[in-house]
């Protein structure tokens, strides 16, 4: 017969991926065992068996629910009906909020998602699609004349490339906090949105080159 659980049995198992996303995020997923993790929570391994099955089952949690939230600040912030800059910045202050708040989970998705099976991996990247689709979708309402299907993907990709990798180089006990460094990443993005051209076709940049160099 199994086991009943405990009442405290998910707030345990909340502490134990804590836990286990600390350990991921410093030492990597190979390089962190069960044993670590038991230790890391002060309890026995039986007793971590009791809760979990093994560490890619917390990996898999930790990857998963990481990106839910995300999805799910980005439906409360499209609820509010901001206008398209507006919502742009509020999701950029909400998603570098969130990587303040769990930036171990942040850390083992950027590092360690690779150890999922394809199932498992392609779930969770399908979820990241999702999100970068809905900032694609933003940015293509503030800039509406910019051709939006060609640009709005790549442009999403390279505001995530300065919010995802903050935490690689940004000191919590500096002189910004995160909740102040976000409105300067939406400022550059912006700032630099308003001189983004449409890339010219790779035909025209040829007739470009060849009539440069017939004009030496």
């Amino acid at each position: 017969m199994a086991r009943a659980r405990s009442e405290d049995f998910e707030l345990n198992r909340d502490g134990i991926k804590r836990a286990a996303a600390a350990l991921f995020a410093r030492q990597g997923f190979p390089g962190t065992s069960m044993a670590d993790i038991a230790r890391a929570c002060g309890i026995s391994k039986p007793l971590l068996y009791h809760y979990v099955d093994d560490k890619y089952q917390l990996l898999l949690e930790i990857a998963v629910g990481h990106v839910s939230r995300l999805e799910a600040l980005v439906g409360e912030v499209q609820a509010q009906g901001l206008n398209p800059t507006e919502q742009l910045r509020r999701l950029v202050a909400r998603f570098v909020q969130e990587y303040a708040e769990a930036s171990d989970d942040h850390g083992v998705l950027t590092q360690d998602v690779r150890f999922l099976s394809d199932a498992d991996r392609n779930h969770v990247l399908d979820i990241e699609r999702k999100i970068v689709a809905a900032f694609a979708r933003t940015i293509a309402a503030v800039r509406p004349g910019l051709g939006a299907d060609t640009l709005q993907q790549p442009l999403a990709m390279l505001l995530f490339g300065m919010i995802n990798w903050m935490f690689t180089w940004f000191r919590p006990d500096g002189r910004l906090s995160q909740e102040q460094m976000a409105p300067v990443v939406t400022d550059l993005f912006l700032g630099g949105l308003d001189a983004v051209r449409l890339p010219r076709s790779a035909e025209t940049v040829q007739e470009l080159v060849a009539s440069a160099g017939t004009h030496r």
